[in-house]
């Protein structure tokens, strides 16, 4: 009997065939994940997903959140289908911004997801889940370098370059099947997704300004978050001895490392930071900044130069508390940390603070010089917008006075100047222009033109005065007053010129009749040298001459004080023995005297005349003999004529009575 040749042939068929599909499950099923792969499983089978959840947690349809790590992994298909995703690679010197698409809904009014450390680097979505996990844009970002397994439809991460990650909107499913999702497309651009650096550029120092995009309200009135205000002023206040300039230090110093400058924004927000502009704005170096949640601008630093000191306007701070006084009109002078202008003012040295919310005016505290010229100052541009003054005499010319105005402000009164003028520009082009130049424009109105010429030192010198008294009203110095140059009229200039040469001709006049007076000096001069030779001659003759007159008037003057001194000797002489003599006498007759008087007093008067007679007979003073023999007399008669001769003559001496 005929049996089937190939009776086993059908289920052979059948074999081959279920195992080639087997065959074919099995290699769909495994999956080899390279080392820097995820697989993302998605499950066609299940129960259905909740409507706010893209991620199935329990076994449901879709995507699956436990990700496929790298090596030869077993999924059976087509139950299971298997994607593979590159790790979140963030490049060096770029940030990655984390989008949670799971989680719970953010709160009202929330504009990023709370953080808790336990997310660590979002590598682990059901702990992320399990804890409290928030969608929406993540506080902390990803620092450069980073290499790690993320769930692609859990996160979405954006770099500078590329984002990882499959959108759940539709919208961006779109971009992403054409291979278009870019950063620009959540409205950031790859500048924005990289480290900020503050550093100096060129030779400018820079600081950056911090605006937050989140949290709380500021206060009413208040332009800039502070953390804690200003109660540490107010608080510092209270001291008696706390001065300005520590006030100051706290000011500029800095709170953010509180929050790690701006990087840990969950520890801003929970030390009571506020949205809006910072005051404390960021020093040199590199920050990790979630540009949703953080704008950096970057500023130049205040710089105050040696001679100058900045005086500071103070926008935000305490109520303002004026120290200016009552007499003092012109704003509100306050103590730093106070709304309004500090009372102490910045000094040499670099400062960060904030150009949004203190406005910083540079006051030079040097001699500051001030030109009306067509030129202006290379140390400052301050008179820039200064021209020559232009004046009217009396007759009508029309004058250009170049002018030099030099100024002083101290560095202790710049707060009350700016508070009067607001700036240094205000100052010189409102103030100083109008005083100087109509000054200036009255006192040539006043005079002549030749006049102002002639009196130009007297009109310098009343201007520094004028000046002077002016600017002493705004608390400013004035140290010079200088008339650089006057442009004259042409037709005062063509007058003074044809003055000028008829003065240069009568000095030529007269330097020529000089000329001629020294010509006949010289010729005369000529005519004694050329008789040289006989009046040195004459001279000597005349040497001689006058030599030997010399002499005999020596001669005659010598014998002349010889006979002069010989006859002061005899005299001398004479003088000297009459006065001798003089003295014997007069004390010979002091002694007679004497005698007389004893002898009267023993005998008597007319006996002593008798004693005397006879000694003066006896020692010949009396001659008893007549002169004259007279005949035809007695003799008696002689000798009584005789006696009182020489009584009559002195001879005999008669003692006088002490009444006499």
């Amino acid at each position: 009997m005929d049996s089937d040749p190939l009776p086993f042939l059908p289920t052979l068929t059948t074999a081959v065939i279920v195992g080639l599909l087997l065959l074919i499950v099995i290699l769909k099923s495994i999956h080899k994940i390279g080392p820097t792969e995820v697989g993302l499983v998605t499950k066609r089978l299940g129960r259905k997903l909740r409507d706010d959840n893209p991620i199935a947690f329990a076994g449901e349809a879709g995507y699956q959140a436990d990700l496929l790590m790298p090596g030869l992994r077993l999924k059976l298909w087509p139950v299971y289908g298997v994607t593979k995703f590159p790790w979140v690679q963030v490049p060096a010197g770029e940030i990655g911004v984390v989008i949670s698409q799971v989680g719970a809904p953010l709160p009202i009014g929330a504009k990023s997801a709370r953080y808790q450390p336990g997310f660590g680097n979002f590598s682990d979505l059901r702990n992320f889940v399990a804890t409290g996990g928030e969608k929406g844009v993540q506080r902390p970002v990803l620092p450069p370098g980073t290499l790690v397994p993320v769930h692609p439809v859990a996160f979405l991460i954006i770099t500078a370059r590329s984002v990882f990650g499959v959108p759940v909107s539709p919208e961006f499913q779109v971009l992403a099947a054409k291979r278009q999702l870019a950063p620009a497309a959540f409205g950031l651009t790859p500048e924005r997704l990289k480290v900020v650096v503050i550093s100096p550029h060129g030779d400018r120092d820079l600081i950056g300004l911090v605006t937050v995009l989140e949290g709380e309200p500021l206060p009413s009135g208040d332009l800039a978050s502070r953390l804690g205000g200003f109660d540490d002023i107010a608080a510092m206040e209270q001291g008696a001895d706390t001065t300005d300039a520590e006030i100051i230090d706290v000011l500029l110093g800095s709170k953010n490392e509180v929050h790690n400058n701006y990087q840990d924004f969950q520890a801003f927000l929970d030390a009571g930071g506020r949205i809006g502009l910072q005051h404390d704005p960021l020093l040199y170096g590199a920050y990790l900044l979630n540009p949703f949640l953080v704008l950096v601008e970057m500023v130049p630093m205040l710089v105050v130069n040696q001679g100058q000191v900045a005086v500071i306007k103070g926008f935000v701070g305490l109520p303002t508390l004026d120290t200016s006084g009552t007499d003092f009109k012109f704003g509100s002078i306050v103590r730093p940390g106070h709304r309004g202008i500090w009372q102490e003012p910045l000094r040499t040295g670099k400062y960060a603070i904030n150009p949004r919310i203190y406005a910083a005016e540079l006051v030079p505290t040097f001699i500051l010089t001030l030109n009306w010229a067509n030129h202006m100052s290379t140390a400052h541009d301050l008179d820039s917008r200064l021209e020559p003054i232009v004046g009217k005499s009396r007759e009508g010319f029309v004058f250009k006075i170049d002018l030099q105005v030099q100024i002083h402000v101290s560095d202790g009164r710049a707060p009350r100047v700016i508070s009067m003028v607001g700036t240094m520009l205000n100052l010189v082009n409102e103030v100083l222009q109008s005083a100087v130049g109509n000054h200036f424009r009255n006192t040539l109105q006043a005079l002549e033109a030749i006049k102002f010429i002639e009196t130009r030192h007297e009109v310098q010198q009343a201007a520094f005065a004028a000046i002077t008294q002016y600017l002493a009203g705004y608390d400013v110095e004035t140290r010079g007053v200088y008339i650089q140059d006057v442009v004259f009229p042409p037709e005062l200039v063509e007058v003074l010129t044809h003055r000028e040469i008829a003065n240069q001709q009568r000095a030529t006049y007269e330097e020529q009749q000089r000329a001629e007076t020294v010509r006949v000096q010289m010729e005369k001069a000529r005519g004694t040298a050329d008789m040289q030779a006989e009046l040195a001659s004459a001279a000597v003759s005349v040497e001689i001459s006058s030599n030997k007159a010399k002499a005999r008037e020596a001669e005659a003057g010598g014998q002349a004080a010889y006979v002069r001194l010989t006859g002061q000797a005899e005299a001398d002489r004479a003088q000297a023995v009459g006065l001798a003599e003089a003295k014997a006498t007069e004390a010979m007759g002091l002694a007679r005297a004497a005698g007389f008087q004893a002898q009267r007093d023993a005998i008597g008067e007319l006996p002593t005349a008798l004693v005397a007679l006879a000694n003066a007979i006896a020692e010949g003073k009396i001659n008893i003999m007549p002169e004259v023999l007279v005949t035809g007399g007695s003799s008696l008669d002689g000798l009584a004529a005789t006696l009182m001769r020489a009584l009559h003559e002195g001879k005999i001496p008669l003692q006088r009575s002490e009444q006499e």
